[in-house]
């Protein structure tokens, strides 16, 4: 069964030369997912840019009328580093609206990829923050629960930055499930404690693991096998939806981990497995970070092909780095211990 795959060329309206954030980042990928013919396999899903109202399910009214008006306005950063041009609330709001588009299917044991951007997971529910201009995997998230009768969400974040917007929207909902595993603070934004855990009906249901620059592709594997697959299996989710960002990978400019493109091919297979085990196969992939304009082309083929077959070769013209460490032990044994 073909993958399912979002894409709206309105998405690359968002750009600004020079931010690393930039429409090159879907402009590469897209050559090669067409030289390598994969593109022409996806089953590919008409996008309807999310409404007002589909936005409201995870930011607030001020929050979406802050972007529209900085859009409105020709355009303006709405922080330092998050940039909103004349046509970017519309690139947003696509961008959101092809991540929930893609849940029909999915919620019948399809695998999916929304190739989207703006990239999401930073901004809160009331900030645009971290190149992020609305949550897309957020709003899915509650697209599945609230018009579809999702009762239980995982959303898995493998970026290398935590997803500090999707932990404060559902920190205190325990529906909702956030795993993230990040470079630890003060690395950027500078949240995700492994003790912070959730609060209220959430106590528990957020599971955060930064770790040290450095960590590579056996540290990683180890993580998922000690933590994610463990508070996965304890979660029961209904529905898997990752947070797919690839600026972990040792090249990448703006971080500092040493995973390759084979590790974030475990990582695939992991969460495939998962989903596979505990909610029938449903699991949908959202693009967020990865700024490596060579790097993420592979990636996201690679990601599409071991949706399509977990058996698939992978490809990856830059091999491993040239040094990288383990996984820290206490910290694992503190996170396990708490699991």
């Amino acid at each position: 069964m073909a993958v399912l795959c979002a894409y709206d060329p309105r998405e690359q309206q968002h750009d600004r030369a020079g931010h690393p954030e930039n429409r090159g980042r879907l402009e590469n990928t897209l050559r090669l997912l067409q030289e390598d013919g994969i593109w022409d396999r996806l089953e590919h899903v008409d996008v309807v840019a999310a409404d007002r109202d589909v936005l409201e399910y995870a930011h607030s009214r001020a929050h979406v009328d802050a972007v529209e008006a900085a859009a409105a306005r020709g355009g303006d950063f709405l922080d330092p580093d998050t940039y909103c041009g004349p046509h970017s609330a519309e690139a947003a709001r696509v961008a959101a609206g092809a991540v929930a588009g893609l849940l029909p299917e999915v919620l019948t044991g399809r695998r999916g990829f929304a190739l989207v951007r703006p990239p999401g997971h930073h901004a809160t529910s009331v900030t645009p923050m971290g190149f992020c201009l609305f949550n897309n995997v957020a709003v899915a998230a509650q697209v599945a629960r609230l018009e579809h009768g999702v009762e239980r969400v995982l959303i898995i974040d493998w970026d290398v930055h935590h997803g500090n917007g999707t932990e404060e929207i559902f920190y205190s909902d325990g529906a909702v499930g956030f795993f993230s595993v990040h470079q630890a603070p003060p690395f950027y934004p500078g949240t995700g404690k492994w003790d912070d855990r959730g609060s209220d009906a959430g106590k528990g249901a957020t599971v955060n693991v930064p770790i040290p620059a450095g960590v590579g592709d056996d540290g990683y594997r180890e993580i998922l096998e000690r933590v994610l697959v463990p508070f996965a299996r304890g979660f029961a989710p209904e529905l898997i939806i990752v947070s797919a960002g690839y600026d972990a990978h040792w090249r990448d400019p703006l971080a500092g981990e040493c995973l390759s493109l084979q590790g974030f091919g475990d990582w695939t297979r992991g969460v495939m497995d998962l989903a596979d085990e505990l909610c029938a196969g449903r699991v949908l992939c959202a693009l967020e970070g990865g700024y490596d304009q060579e790097v993420l082309p592979h990636a996201v083929l690679n990601t599409l092909r071991l949706l399509e077959d977990p058996t698939a070769e992978l490809s990856d013209p830059f091999g491993l780095p040239a040094a990288a460490s383990a996984a820290p032990a206490e910290l694992l044994q503190r996170i396990e211990g708490a699991l």
